[in-house]
This record gives structure tokens, sequence and C-alpha cells, in this order.
């Protein structure tokens, strides 16, 4: 008789971190956003209660906030299947055309990134929104025909983080537009507390708190702060998930009480240390840190500008008084009191 493998009866078949889904299946469990979650609630029953299909909807925003989420959310709602696929990936009209093909009515097709779609693929998906008809040429030259493809009525949902990339007749066709903002810690508390009962974690009193403090306003960070607050405290603090041992744990990967990592500690050290407080040009900053121009553009400077850490002008990027005290620098006179004008009148 074979015995069982004593370390396979340890072992589950997947990290259970990575095996349980953190995101919130319903509207009522998704916390935070509440105009938004309220307007598309509407909107979802509306559709419901006409037997109809639901108007395409755009979501916007920094990454981790929720757009995938949602989309999620309002294919359960409509009891309809959600297809995804990202704009890089749509490559041309065939792949648009196997996408939209095989949706059943009703259903949802999921783009994230949606701006970085190509210009001549925006183009087949226009009647594709409104008309549910599909486009698609085929051969080239003399030869060339079209072929026009009914599709089932159905509703694309689209996320993008760039919202100015995407091209006004794209966006017009959108029938509701939805901002998702950074959240409160309070918010993000919560979503951290839920998201412990789901790793069967259990947080002690100011726990949530502390790792909702330095999340930087978005789940996605705070529940991979959580992660791994939670392997810390097994390793370092008997298991226990205090406030301590959560800043303890948090310390460790260089995330200050405000949420400051490594790299925003440089890109403001280098701003008023090597450029005297600015205007200096992103590419300039990006080779003076060994960083990327996009990902100071789209990673880091968000939450520092929200912060009021810096702020970007015409000339470039500038420190603000926040900056130097953040560092333990004295403030220059020049960026608290404006410079004195010329009286112009003056004999």
């Amino acid at each position: 008789m074979n015995q069982p493998d004593p370390k396979s009866q340890d072992l589950e078949p997947i990290d259970s971190v990575f095996e349980i889904s953190l995101r919130p299946p319903l509207f009522e469990e998704f916390a935070g956003q509440d105009k938004t979650v309220e307007r598309l609630q509407v909107m979802v029953e509306a559709a419901k209660q006409r037997g109809d299909t639901l108007q395409h909807i755009l979501l916007s925003g920094p990454p981790g906030l929720g757009k995938t989420t949602l989309a999620y959310i309002i294919g359960n709602a409509m009891n309809a299947e959600v297809r995804t696929t990202s704009g890089p990936m749509i490559e041309k009209a065939g792949d648009l055309a196997g996408l939209l093909t095989n949706i059943e009515r009703g259903g949802v097709l999921f783009i994230d990134e949606i701006h970085r779609l190509q210009p001549a693929i925006e183009e087949y998906l226009y009647p594709a929104m409104e008309d549910f008809k599909l486009d698609i040429v085929i051969d080239q030259g003399p030869s060339a025909r079209t072929v026009r493809l009914s599709l089932a009525p159905f509703t694309l949902i689209g996320a993008t983080t760039r919202s100015g990339m995407i091209s006004d007749p794209l966006r017009s066709r959108f029938g509701m537009n939805c901002r998702l903002d950074y959240y409160a810690p309070e918010t993000l508390a919560a979503i951290v507390s839920r998201s412990a009962g789901l790793l069967s974690s259990t947080l002690e009193e100011g726990a949530a708190m502390e790792i909702a403090q330095r999340a930087r306003g978005t789940p996605r960070i705070a529940n991979n702060l959580l992660r791994w607050v939670r392997d810390y405290a097994l390793v370092r603090a008997e298991g226990r998930i205090t406030a301590q041992s959560a800043a303890d744990a948090l310390t460790m990967l260089d995330i200050d009480a405000e949420g400051f990592d490594e790299m925003d500690k440089r890109i403001l050290e280098a701003l008023i240390g090597l450029f005297d407080g600015g205007p200096v040009g992103v590419n300039s900053l990006a080779v003076a840190i060994g960083e990327e121009a996009g990902t100071i553009e789209e990673v880091h400077e968000p939450y520092l500008i929200m912060q009021g850490y810096l702020k970007r002008t015409a000339q470039g990027r500038v420190a603000m008084p926040k900056a130097y005290r953040k560092l333990g620098l004295p403030t220059p006179q020049s960026s608290t009191t404006p410079p004195a004008q010329p009286d112009l009148f003056k004999a």
C-alpha cells in the first residue's frame, strides 16, 4: 500500500495568498468610490428592469483603484460573462472580430488600457459599439471586399490610466464615464480588514490603519503590504499582526509613515540637492536617479503631487515647501514668498 508523502500533506496546491481572490464580487462589498458605485448600480438596475443591454462604460483613474474589480462586479450584477483583454493585445481587426463574435447577448467585453488601442482598431470598434455591426476588409487591392458581421448586443467596459490619451470619437461612444479617485485611510483600513479575514489572518487594534496609512491611497498596494506584513509577523512576531509589527514590517521595506518608498525620497533628494528645487525636466530627473521617465510620471509623481510635495510647471518639476520639510531641510525664501514685482511707476 502506497503511503502518502508526508510533505504533500503540509503543502497546499497553491499558496492560499494567491489562491484566494481578494476582489469583492458584489457592489455591496466594494468599499469606497461611493458616487461611482451608486451611479453604476442605478444603470445596472435600470437595464435589468428593461431587459436591455447595459450601455458602454469607461472607467479611468490611477492603477490599483478597482477598475477591473468593478468590471467583474458589473458582469456579476448583469449575470453576464466577462471577456477580458487589453489594448496592446488587439493587434489586428481579426483579433477584435474573434472577441466580439464570441460574445453572447448581454455579455461584457472588458478592455484594459484601452487608450493603447491602435487607431485602425478604434475605427472597427465604432460601428460595433453603436450598431453592433463589424465591417471586416478581406484581401487587398482590386479584390478587396468588405464583409459586415452582425454582433449580439454587448457592453464594452474600457479601463484606462491615461484618459487624456483616449480619442474624442471613442470617448463619446461611452454612455458613462467614471473616474476613480484615491481612497481615504479609513476606507483602506476597512479593505485591509476584509482582506485579512479572507486570508485567515487576525489584525489586532491599529494594525489595519497602520497599513492603510502607508498604502498611498491604493487598495492594490494595501493588499500587497498586508501580505508582506502577514509574512513578517509569522517569522518575526509569533504570527501576531499588531500595529507595531506592521510598522516594523513596512519599515523593513523602506516604506515610511507617509507611504514614501526609497524611490520617492530619491526623487525629492535629487530635485532639491542636484537641481536646487527645480524647475527641472522629467528626463533630467530620470537620468539623475537612474529611473525611467515614464515610471516617474505614472508611478511616483501622482502621489507626490497629490500630497503636495512637488508640482508640474511649464518649465519642469518644482519642489514644494513640504518636500523640504520631509527631508529636514530649511525651506528657501523663494519657495514661500513670491518674488517682488518692479514698481513700473517709480521715477
